[in-house]
């Protein structure tokens, strides 16, 4: 089994931090601790959802996980192509330096694994067939 951490964007930390802690400083300060007690629930959410986007290769399958509402297994074999995607569609990845993965026929998922060429070397060792599209290597596999 092998685990692949979510790459994280600094400016997506920074960003919550600064529009959260806003809004806890304000209720704080007003003492609406309904309203506090709520924004505090929100970022102790989002911080189990960042702590739990991860990504695994086992049993010559990929699995995706993104706390308690996203865990999608697919199939290695399937897999058709792997590419670079800075699309901002909503995906199970903390960063928008992401992979795009295309499987099956037609169906596409993006995730942002933190170390890329290793993820990408331990789908290729199952999936030789796999068409990488990144930067650093664009080729296919025959």
């Amino acid at each position: 089994m092998e685990k692949f951490e979510s790459k994280i964007d600094l400016w997506l930390i920074l960003f919550l931090v600064l529009v959260f802690g806003g809004i806890l400083v304000r209720s704080a300060y007003d003492q609406n601790w309904i309203s506090f007690s709520f924004i505090l629930l929100v970022v102790i959410f989002i911080a189990y959802m960042f702590s739990t986007t991860f990504y695994i290769i086992e049993n010559k399958k990929l699995v995706i996980k993104c706390g308690v509402f996203y865990n999608l297994s697919i199939e290695i074999e399937k897999i058709k192509r792997i590419s670079e995607s800075y699309n901002i569609i909503s995906s199970p990845a903390l960063s928008f330096n992401r992979l795009e993965i295309l499987y099956h026929k037609f169906d596409i998922v993006l995730i942002s694994p933190k170390d890329k060429r290793r993820f990408i070397e331990a789908i290729e060792k199952i999936n030789p067939q796999v068409e990488i599209k990144i930067k650093e290597k664009s080729y296919k596999i025959n």
